[in-house]
Parts: C-alpha cells; sequence; structure tokens
C-alpha cells in the first residue's frame, strides 16, 4: 500500500519504486490518496509524512521508499504465506 497525496514529487518517485518492485515481485499494489479521506484521519496519520509504504500493515518506509526493503517485505510476506 502506497499513502501519498496529489502533487507530491516525492509521492511520483514512490509510485515508479513501488511500481517496480512489485512487478518484479509479481504482486499487484494499491495507492490511497491521503487527502481523499472524509474523515481526515489518513491525513493526520499520514500526511506529513507521505509517501508511506506498508505491507500487510506494517510500515517499510516514509519520504523514500528502500526498494531493496520492499522486495524483502514482499518476499517475506510470499514466505510466509
Amino acid at each position: 500500500m502506497l499513502y501519498g497525496r496529489v502533487g507530491c514529487h516525492l509521492c511520483e518517485e514512490a509510485r515508479e519504486v513501488v511500481g517496480a518492485v512489485c512487478a518484479d515481485q509479481g504482486v499487484g499494489w494499491t495507492e490511497v490518496d491521503v487527502d481523499s479521506d472524509p474523515s481526515g484521519a489518513l491525513a493526520a496519520q499520514y500526511g506529513d509524512y507521505v509517501p508511506v509504504v506498508t505491507v500487510d500493515g506494517v510500515q517499510q518506509g516514509f519520504w523514500w521508499v528502500d526498494g531493496a526493503r520492499l522486495a524483502r517485505a514482499l518476499s517475506r510476506r510470499r514466505a510466509t504465506g
């Protein structure tokens, strides 16, 4: 899961990294615009840190996405089921 926002240059870079890593791993991914949440909860939680990447709800990074770390997290996920 990639939490981001429109107009965020770091989010654009993160999309490229997440997309490439997920394609290599053969898994899908989802992006959520934190500003589109009507309750404001996502913007409150992630707003200062976007882009934020999570795998199965566990945060893997923010501001800058480490492709190698994401690949390891996805590999562990696939190994455990």
